[in-house]
């Protein structure tokens, strides 16, 4: 049986082996001492011969690894400007366009000792890239370099961007200036505009690898002595420049178009932008390009490219190249300038819409933290908050708003706002989520939240808790057993005409309620229910390692807590709150009901000087009676029902008066012929805090003294 060939269009070339896969590229040799220049490729697929001599294979034949060829072929110019030869004649193959910017044309020759410039014959310096010579060698360089720019989201990063995708590919040396400050959108900047020297990058010296600009080189044109400069150019070269408005420097950033440094209007701007000193480093001829970085609305800086003497000049089509180069620049910068704003005042939403600090109630600590869903998207729907109640009461709220965005964030404020007014009117937790839930419905019709309201009582010991839609509580014991809080779930806020639960739970000392949102538990990678079971887990393997009897610390829990979330668990945003029980004890609370009755002052004096004196602390007593009796006296004023008198001893001497009357006193200056206003007057001066708050019938007024 006769062998057919695998290829019926290929055609057998003299001198290659057909055995040899590398036969089919074909390479024209080029004459000794001719630099290798690159074959130009031709419509029918042939590769034009740029020298003469026979056709010959890239490597030898069968066997030979190419040693039969050995310093008879040139280096080849890389495998871009080849075709195979088993390319089917008449049809063109077009390149795949490489990912990272192209290396240069005549970069093997210039690895070669002894290569020449093509043009002038003079030798290179090894290692130094030529330009680009041609106008495909441009496109595929401003397309790498573009994609490179636009990598960047920040200002660094965009400016770094072009200095890494231009050195040394297309300059030895860049110089970005910005205005500072950068004009943000549409704002108009005021005063006069001044540039700032951003960053400065050129090709690292053997000799100096941390000097931003390049160190001299030898010589090799002496008509162009000003890059001599270049090892100083850091030192030399004016970091801040002012515009001056009908300068030199004005005219050429308002003419936008890039310009080569040699121009009069460049010459004239030099010395403004680089100082007098800096305008050394630039050398003659055309070998520096000023190309002014225009962004949407006005010229944000300019971009000064460098090539050393020894280098070829920039051509004409350089300045488009640089001015591609200026406008993706200006552009990304201008954008990423205005995602800095947003993100900003995204931040600052999110910090005010939370609480800066926590209280710090009596009976009960607390820590809390709070985690975006990501870096791109910092402001979110979940919030916490601690609000002290009347008699050393603390109300524990986290909710969530569906979603996280600025309108989430803005909805949880208010949210946040309404929970904190309701907490202050003393209402029960049912109540308070129902007047959320009216409020909601206020703000629109698909304003959904979740919320769990906690009260704390430290001198009972006990917590009231309501939910509406919201993933339960988890309670550590002090023995280290973690418990999920079996709590009506109910509706969401939003809904409307829900009927919500509360529940009241025992909160003994020593315990550890643990508030959380969903972004927590829940996942793409897990459901709440086993997200939940996970968190209970965690917190009795936390407690274990403190032991029995030992609860740990609450920052130490916290970032324990979030240390369980994995690789893929930041679908949501994350709120935390944790609040450690201490309570008050019984021996440390003295409680009186006194009959609104003229006597009822003095009784309150004798009062409360007996239960200092049985705390050990009758160095407060002149102190306590006075602010007592002058507290007292208003109440007794203006109610007819009995009166309510409480002592706490805890870090603090804390004194709370009840009445049934709804209006708060205000503190005012009494006139000197006015024969009473001064109570309140001295309560704030003796006392270390007071305060008064409105319940849901009547009034509480406090006062604290340092017991210590």
């Amino acid at each position: 049986m006769t062998e057919q060939p695998t290829s019926s269009y290929e055609r057998p070339q003299p001198g290659v082996d057909p055995a040899d896969s590398r036969g089919a590229r074909l390479r024209t040799p080029t004459p000794p001492g001719t630099p290798g220049l690159p074959a130009q490729s031709r419509a029918d697929g042939q590769s034009s011969p740029s020298g003469t001599g026979p056709r010959a294979k890239r490597g030898g034949g069968k066997g030979n690894s190419g040693k039969g060829n050995k310093g008879k072929e040139p280096p080849v110019n890389g495998p871009e400007h080849s075709q195979p030869a088993t390319a089917e004649q008449g049809t063109h193959r077009p390149r795949p366009a490489p990912e990272g910017i192209p290396a240069q044309p005549g970069a093997e020759q210039d690895r070669t000792p002894g290569a020449r410039e093509r043009r002038t014959g003079r030798g290179l310096p090894p290692g130094r890239p030529m330009p680009m010579r041609r106008d495909g060698d441009r496109l595929r360089f401003v397309g790498a370099a573009t994609r490179r720019i636009a990598r960047g989201l920040d200002l660094d990063e965009i400016v770094m961007g072009l200095c890494r995708a231009t050195v040394p590919t297309f300059s030895d040396a860049i110089l970005v200036y910005l205005r500072d400050p950068l004009p943000v959108g549409d704002e108009r900047p005021t005063g006069p505009v001044v540039l700032r020297l951003r960053r400065s990058d050129r090709v690292p010296d053997e000799r100096d690898t941390e000097a931003l600009l390049p160190a001299p080189y030898p010589e090799t044109e002496p008509e162009s002595p000003g890059l001599a400069a270049f090892s100083g150019a850091t030192a030399l070269t004016a970091e801040l420049c002012e515009v001056r408005p009908g300068g030199a420097l004005n005219e050429v950033l308002r003419g936008v178009r890039p310009v080569f440094a040699d121009t009069p209007a460049a010459r004239a701007a030099l010395p403004e932008l680089l100082g007098e000193d800096g305008e050394a480093l630039v050398p003659g001829g055309q070998h520096a390009i000023l190309a002014p970085l225009r962004g949407r609305r006005r010229v944000i800086g300019a971009a000064l490219f460098l090539r050393r003497p020894e280098r070829l000049a920039f051509e004409a089509e350089d300045l488009l190249v640089a001015a591609q180069l200026a406008t993706h620049s200006a552009l990304g910068i201008d954008k990423a300038v205005l995602y800095g704003r947003e993100a900003y005042i995204a931040d600052e939403l999110q910090r005010t819409m939370l609480p800066e600090t926590l209280p710090r109630p009596t009976g009960v600590r607390l820590a809390s933290r709070y985690l975006p869903a990501a870096e791109t998207a910092r402001v979110g729907g979940d919030w916490y908050d601690a609000i002290p109640l009347p008699g050393s009461r603390v109300a524990l709220v986290v909710g969530d708003v569906m979603g996280h965005s600025m309108t989430s964030a803005a909805i949880m404020g208010q949210l946040r706002t309404t929970a904190q007014t309701l907490a202050g009117l003393d209402l029960p937790p049912q109540e308070v989520l129902h007047h959320l839930d009216e409020q909601a419905q206020r703000l629109g019709t698909d304003r959904m939240a979740t919320c769990l309201y906690a009260v704390y009582d430290p001198i009972a010991q006990r917590i009231t808790i309501a939910n509406a839609g919201h993933p339960p509580p988890v309670l550590l014991h002090l023995g280290g057993e973690a418990e999920v809080l079996r709590v009506p779930p109910n509706a969401p806020i939003g809904v409307g005409g829900v009927d919500f639960e509360a529940i009241e739970l025992e909160a003994p000392a020593g315990a550890t309620l643990l508030l959380y949102t969903d972004g927590l538990v829940e996942s793409r990678l897990r459901d709440v229910a086993t997200g939940i079971e996970q968190l209970r887990e965690k917190l009795t393997a936390t407690a274990r390692l403190t032991g029995p009897g030992h609860p740990p610390p609450l920052e130490a829990l916290c970032d324990e807590v979030l240390d369980m979330l994995g690789p893929g668990d930041r679908d949501d945003d994350i709120a935390l709150l944790a609040a450690r029980f201490d309570g008050i004890t019984s021996s440390d609370v003295k409680h009186w009901s006194l009959d609104a009755e003229d006597a009822t002052p003095g009784k309150a004096r004798r009062l409360a000087r007996a239960a200092l004196a049985e705390w050990g602390l009758e160095e407060l007593s002149d102190s306590l009676e006075l602010l007592v009796s002058e507290v007292v006296t208003n109440a007794v004023r203006y109610t007819t029902r009995p009166v309510s008198v409480r002592l706490l001893r805890t870090d603090v001497l804390r004194c709370e008066v009840s009445d049934d009357i709804p209006r708060l006193p205000r503190l005012c200056q009494a006139r000197a012929t006015d024969e009473g206003g001064r109570g309140l007057y001295l309560v704030n001066k003796l006392a270390r805090r007071w305060g008064a708050t409105r319940l849901s019938a009547g009034k509480v007024v406090w006062f604290e003294l340092n017991s210590g």
